[in-house]
């Protein structure tokens, strides 16, 4: 399939400068990003794809490169791992994306990623994903998991290298140890130079005569282990913490994956999250609403009790404020929104009826009258 030009994925200019080609790209990542669209192929296609072209156009010399010769100019050799664009796989788009913006919308991770560690090495084990439901409780107070995972481990008869024992791998003869393959070409824009992983050793630099029958020559096996994280009070749904080096052993000895932990909440029975705030609905009878009184209602961690001012409205709202969840990058907690709904009884006794009939003649039970009709306060609330 013919690639589309970089400036048309992007939605830029040819003459947009490094911020706007940097803007333009993140509003792409976190519309296309894999975690905000799981299970799209076609998301996951567009990150990637978006992902590739700001990987080119926000590096001066592959976008000089690329403006000379188009997609030709910037094939092998020009992207992740010394391989090109052709071997441009999700985990390099998530590594690019959380490199260089450490998560979505600013949710202050970071300093956790820890950005900046470059390009996929040859033979690099694979990252792994791991998602973790955590309870609004655990959210904000922090907790510590432990975590299975599955994985391929270094071989443990051959600690990785992919020889049986009593032999040796060799040099690859083909790239001489180097991993990589680079061939001159002439086009009609001059001498060309195109590097590929080598095809004998697959990017290894050595070749094994007699490959290790318990890993057959890969050097690594499958596994499980336990892992621990430590998650920090103040997280929400999509921000990641990674585990360097406990992913995927790599092939043939190289360096292994992350772990990448994807934070999910839990629906809770009692609370709904809205940023740092939670917001509670409590049920009050008509009599505690009318006379005012004290009701116990449930906060993070345990319970609390709520004065309600007597006369009050359904639809109230009060507010506890530090009753919320911690802010991740600053101290204060946002607050608790408790808001007031009438309970109706469905059943009424003949005498619950004839007490009720007496107050409704009283005139503090009479509705007041409004003077204005129903649109026009809807009006006045919207402004229009």
């Amino acid at each position: 399939m013919q690639k589309r030009d970089y400036y048309e994925v992007l939605g830029v200019d040819r003459s947009a400068g490094e911020d706007d080609i940097k803007k333009a790209y993140r509003q792409l990542a976190l519309k296309y990003h894999p975690d905000r669209n799981p299970g799209d192929a076609s998301a996951e296609e567009s990150f990637k794809e978006a992902t590739e072209a700001y990987e080119v156009l926000k590096d001066q010399a592959k976008r000089q490169q690329y403006d000379q010769f188009g997609h030709a100019g910037i094939g092998q050799g020009a992207g992740f791992g010394g391989g090109g664009f052709e071997g441009f796989d999700l985990s390099d788009a998530l590594r690019a994306f959380m490199q260089d913006f450490g998560g979505f919308g600013g949710g202050g991770f970071e300093d956790i990623f820890g950005g900046g560690r470059g390009r996929r090495a040859n033979n690099r084990g694979g990252d792994l994903q791991v998602r973790l439901k955590l309870t609004l409780e655990e959210i904000a107070e922090g907790v510590s998991k432990k975590l299975r995972v599955k994985r391929m481990a270094t071989c443990s008869e051959c600690s990785g290298h992919g020889s049986a024992a009593g032999t040796s791998r060799k040099t690859c003869p083909q790239c001489k140890g180097a991993g990589q393959v680079r061939r001159i070409t002439r086009s009609l824009f001059g001498q060309m130079v195109n590097v590929t992983t080598c095809d004998i050793c697959h990017g290894s630099g050595h070749v094994i005569s007699t490959p290790c029958p318990r890993c057959r020559g890969e050097g690594r096996t499958k596994d499980q282990t336990t892992i621990s994280v430590d998650i920090p009070a103040g997280v929400s749904a999509g921000n990641y913490i990674p585990i360097e080096g406990k992913g995927d052993a790599g092939r043939l000895g190289g360096p292994p994956g992350d772990i990448i932990v994807v934070i999910e909440e839990k629906e809770h029975d009692d609370f709904t999250r809205q940023d740092n705030n939670i917001i509670l609905q409590v049920s009050v009878s008509f009599i505690t609403a009318a006379m005012g009184g004290s009701i116990e209602i449930p906060v993070l961690g345990g319970t609390d009790r709520l004065e309600i001012p007597s006369g009050t409205q359904t639809g109230k709202v009060f507010r506890l404020r530090g009753k919320g969840i911690p802010f991740l990058r600053r101290r204060g907690r946002g607050d608790q929104l408790v808001q007031l709904q009438l309970w109706t009884p469905k059943k009424l006794t003949e005498n619950d009826k004839k007490l009720l009939r007496q107050l409704e003649k009283s005139e503090s039970f009479t509705a007041p009258k409004s003077s204005k009709s129903f649109f026009s306060k809807l009006r006045e609330t919207l402004g229009v």
